[in-house]
């Protein structure tokens, strides 16, 4: 395998169009600057959380809001896919459980059964299974809504709060997201509160069998021998068992896992700062007793109202908000489109992101790393307790190449307590996950809870690249750094058979693919490696006829299968490009022919559209459209193959 060195004249885009595209595409993210300098772009989900919002409210009996009503079932509707249901992301197959929650949700605003969408959706429901084959997390909505009993859900004594951190189970043992949303579930399953549902709504039609008669509800398709038998007879014991806790531990349990939701309530910006860990604190106060007016109470409910998003025909509930990801990722854009304003830009964004880093918060990270200091920033406005890897590096990096291009020490502390900290959350095995070191307990993805097989945060490829990229971008190499020559070990044994790399965080292959090319560039390893080679042959391999990449998000498979070809998307088509770049082909064809496609597809507004899902929240489960992707990561494409070929098609100098 050798590298392409050469391109025709006629496919690489001219200078004065890749001037244009980028002049055009940086004026367009600079007016969607905030006006204290950070950015932040809509991040969607599915049905399931506008229509959890939905229910919330009804759950809880709050004041009617027709026009909010109004405009999330226009949205819902809107989203309904072609097959009658919801599907996770743009153009997928239906989903039961996001159809359950949506249908419930529509219902409860006023929708009736028998509207046509309506009994297109009850139809293509119960003609997969109905109701009865939700997930966990819908079926203990539907046991709230005393929709089903609670025998439907597995059982999670609230005394899980007091066992030993060596016991098989232990709230450390499991990811963040996993720990904010459970905890105030336990203490929801302890209490079994009913929702008030004024109206009186309930779905009783979405099964094939009454709820009661309903004696086998699913497991995950992850869930295979041994495990799933043995942790299903742990939860048939803890049935019969759970009665006869003494009252004593549970009273201790209830306490600690009050304090623990207290603890990281995290001010206006909520539990986790993800809505369904919000959407519990509150109805876990409201179990507990608050009263309405109690302050811990008042801003969880309010921490939910700031995730809205209300247009003038629409409006839906973000998952969460991402502004610390979407400014450090627009400063690196900026930075590489290199006008003047747009240097100066990034520079402010900067400054609004160095007081954000954590510094004085030892957050549940630290019960595995327990000597390492804190200096990590999170994804969103606020969330001390869990910043995560995958920020940080991106900051610092941010930060790094800002300084050094300006000539001055600004960031030089926060670069150096970054630094620390990604280099202390570094797993045994030598790869990084997203927010703890060696969250890799798999077996704990078969109890009978996890169906949707995402409780864990082990170490990932596309995390590791970037926590590589930033060491490489400091300066360390295998031969200088320990922690570089584990984690190159650890992506050699990751790669895929055909060259590429899984994207834990990004759909999928494309992703993960350009992160650890960057990754390897950075911290000096040859272009004409054999681990190299084959990413940049498999990248080449999977370009569409039109010049660019495209990958559907079901190539998350159990059983792996590669990469899911899908129409070009911006976003891919931008990581796609700068992961050859990284890998020493600017000069490719396949390169030339990206850009061109870029360029070519850029809006009169001098953005890019893309309606497809290119984030990932959890693998086959929940899926992520950051309407930012299309925003910067073409402009960043494009600004490197500008100024790369007016370098002769140097290498990459950036971590990134």
């Amino acid at each position: 395998m050798t590298m392409v060195s050469e391109v025709e004249t006629t496919a690489r885009p001219a200078q004065p169009a890749l001037d244009r595209a980028i002049g055009a595409g940086s004026e367009a993210v600079l007016s969607r600057q905030q006006a204290d300098g950070h950015w932040v772009f809509e991040l969607e989900a599915d049905a399931t959380i506008p229509a959890e919002y939905i229910l919330l409210r009804h759950y809880r009996h709050e004041p009617d809001d027709l026009k909010l009503e109004a405009g999330i079932a226009a949205y819902l509707r809107r989203i309904q896919g072609t097959h009658g249901g919801w599907p996770l992301f743009e153009g997928g197959a239906l989903d039961v459980s996001a159809s359950v929650k949506a249908y419930f949700a529509l219902k409860m605003i006023g929708d009736g059964p028998d509207l046509p969408h309506m009994r297109r959706a009850r139809e293509a429901i119960l003609a997969h299974g109905g109701a009865a084959r939700s997930n966990v997390f819908t079926r203990i909505l539907l046991a709230l809504y005393e929709a089903v009993p609670w025998r439907a859900v597995p059982v999670m004594p609230v005394e899980i709060m007091l066992l030993p951190r060596w016991f098989p189970f232990h709230l450390s043992k499991i990811s963040y997201w996993a720990r904010t949303v459970i905890v105030p579930l336990l203490i929801l399953q302890a209490l079994k509160p009913k929702a008030k549902n004024p109206r009186g709504v309930g779905v009783a039609e979405l099964f094939t069998v009454p709820p009661a008669e309903v004696r086998h509800w699913p497991k995950g398709p992850h869930q295979k021998a041994p495990y799933a038998q043995i942790f299903g007879g742990i939860d048939r014991v803890l049935r019969v068992v759970e009665p006869l806790f003494p009252a004593g531990s549970r009273k201790r349990a209830m306490a600690k896992a009050e304090a623990f939701v207290l603890e990281r309530l995290n001010g206006e910006d909520g539990l986790g700062a993800i809505y369904p860990a919000m959407a519990n604190a509150v109805m876990a106060f409201d179990a507990l007793g608050y009263p309405a007016g109690h302050p811990a109470l008042t801003i969880a409910r309010h921490s939910i109202e700031k995730l809205l998003v209300v247009k003038e025909a629409e409006t839906y509930c973000q998952p969460c908000v991402s502004p610390v990801w979407d400014t450090a990722l627009v400063c690196h854009t900026l930075l590489e489109s290199s006008g003047e304003e747009a240097v100066r830009q990034a520079e402010r964004g900067l400054a609004w992101l160095q007081p954000r880093q954590v510094l004085d918060v030892k957050g549940d990270w630290a019960e595995i790393r327990p000597d390492v200091r804190p200096g990590g920033w999170a994804f969103q406005y606020a969330n001390a307790h869990y910043p995560d890897l995958d920020d940080t590096a991106v900051v610092v990096m941010a930060m790094d190449r800002a300084q050094t291009a300006a000539g001055h020490r600004n960031y030089a502390e926060a670069i150096a307590r970054g630094r620390e900290w990604v280099e202390g959350l570094q797993s045994r095995n030598g790869g990084w996950g997203a927010f703890d070191a060696d969250n890799d307990y798999e077996y704990l993805n078969h109890i009978p809870f996890s169906d949707h097989g995402a409780l864990l945060d082990p170490p990932t490829a596309d995390v590791t690249g970037r926590c590589l990229s930033m060491l490489g971008q400091l300066g360390e190499t295998a031969a200088s750094s320990r922690s570089v020559a584990r984690g190159l070990d650890y992506l050699r044994n990751t790669q895929e058979k055909d060259g590429s790399w899984y994207g834990r965080w990004g759909v999928n292959y494309v992703y993960g693919t350009w992160s650890v090319l960057c990754g390897l560039n950075a911290v000096g390893v040859d272009p004409a490696a054999p681990e190299v080679r084959r990413a940049v042959d498999w990248l080449v391999s999977i370009q569409n006829a039109d010049g660019g990449w495209g990958e559907d998000c079901a190539s998350y498979r159990l059983d792996y299968a590669g990469y899911e070809k899908a129409a070009s998307a911006a976003s891919q088509t931008a990581w796609a490009v700068l992961g050859l770049m990284a890998a020493g082909e600017t000069h490719h064809p396949a390169v030339a022919r990206g850009v061109a496609w870029l360029v070519e597809r850029q809006g009169q507004d001098g953005l890019w559209p893309e309606e497809t899902y290119t984030g990932t929240g959890f693998p086959r489960v929940f899926y992520l459209r950051y309407h930012g992707y299309a925003k910067f990561f073409p402009l960043w494409a494009v600004s490197r193959y500008r100024n790369l070929m007016q370098g002769n098609g140097a290498a990459v100098l950036h971590g990134m």
